[in-house]
């Protein structure tokens, strides 16, 4: 029985492509010198993509794969995916999550900490032969404080989980609220804002959520308020974003994710009190090769199997 033909649309890392490479014919588009010629010339024998972010996959683009059956994408986004469109033509849509959480969180608090307190700053002063005396006193601190989260999801939770071992209050925005957690639950994400003191965002990306944290969040948080963003660039309006640090709206910021990566805004860069990380909340290889062979496995299990492991809300496909 031949195997399966796919397209594979990045560069991925190794576990991703060498298990794709031994159970399917491959058409790796990342090395095409001439991608559409190689999309116009295979795309009628093509029945599932492993999908990075580098290309959207719209309406246009799925409709180019007559005999499409599933799209595994790498990371528990995908918002780069219109998934809904692709529920309407039969096609699976997978991702790949809970391999990720633990890693995210961690990230999340560390990112948390080291906003409040300085510490990519304090690094840098000491870097930069300033330590003949003590490093100014910083105004940000956890101690006491109340955590919001936008977006209680898995990631949310294992978060959650973590500030509460910091002593910390939590409470959080979903639009509507969990049953399994006792966390106070705010209707409004600017009720969430006006009550705590660190407003964090696990929300994915999406048109449902893009630009949702915007000037009127932000005056809610205030000038002692933290914001902090693990979840998605686009859920930001980054110019008001900007000129809330900038007025001192809200005192300081610490973001892994940007609207347009890996542009970032060079007035986010001049604010020497924000830290900013390069997306890189999962970015360890240990949480990557998990997620990639996820990947794998999602587009082998189906094939073998018939059947998704990890699939996405809007797929076709009976939940248990």
């Amino acid at each position: 029985m031949s195997k399966p033909e796919i397209l594979v649309t990045d560069r991925f890392i190794p576990v991703v492509l060498d298990g794709l490479n031994s159970a399917f014919v491959t058409h790796e588009l990342w090395k095409a010198d001439d991608p559409e010629a190689v999309l116009s010339s295979v795309a009628g024998n093509i029945r599932g993509i492993a999908a990075g972010h580098t290309i959207p996959f719209n309406a246009d683009f799925i409709d180019r794969f007559p005999n499409l059956e599933i799209i595994a994408n790498f990371g528990v986004g995908y918002d780069n995916i219109d998934a809904a469109y692709a529920a309407t033509r039969n096609i699976l849509v997978t991702n790949t999550p809970d391999v990720l959480t633990e890693e995210v969180a961690d990230t999340a608090i560390g990112l948390m900490i080291m906003t409040a307190r300085e510490l990519s700053a304090s690094e840098r002063w000491l870097r930069a032969g300033n330590w003949n005396g003590p490093y100014p006193l910083t105004r940000g601190t956890l101690r006491g404080k109340k955590l919001g989260i936008f977006g209680l999801g898995r990631i949310g939770k294992a978060i959650a989980r973590r500030a509460e071992a910091m002593l910390m209050e939590v409470s959080y925005h979903n639009r509507n609220p969990l049953a399994d957690v006792d966390y106070r639950y705010f209707a409004t994400l600017t009720e969430l804002a006006a009550h705590c003191d660190v407003l964090l965002c696990a929300a994915p990306g999406g048109p449902a959520t893009r630009h949702i944290i915007n000037t009127d969040i932000f005056k809610a948080l205030g000038p002692e308020g933290m914001f902090i963003n693990i979840g998605r660039g686009s859920t930001v309006d980054e110019t008001a974003l900007i000129e809330a640090l900038q007025n001192e709206t809200i005192m300081t910021a610490g973001l892994d994710v940007f609207e347009f990566e890996p542009k970032v805004p060079q007035a986010l860069i001049d604010m020497d009190h924000v830290v900013l990380l390069p997306h890189v909340a999962s970015a360890s290889q240990h949480t990557r090769d998990a997620m990639g062979q996820l990947q794998v496995d999602n587009l082998t299990h189906w094939f073998k199997n018939g059947a998704p492991i990890t699939p996405v809300a809007e797929t076709p496909w009976p939940r248990s």
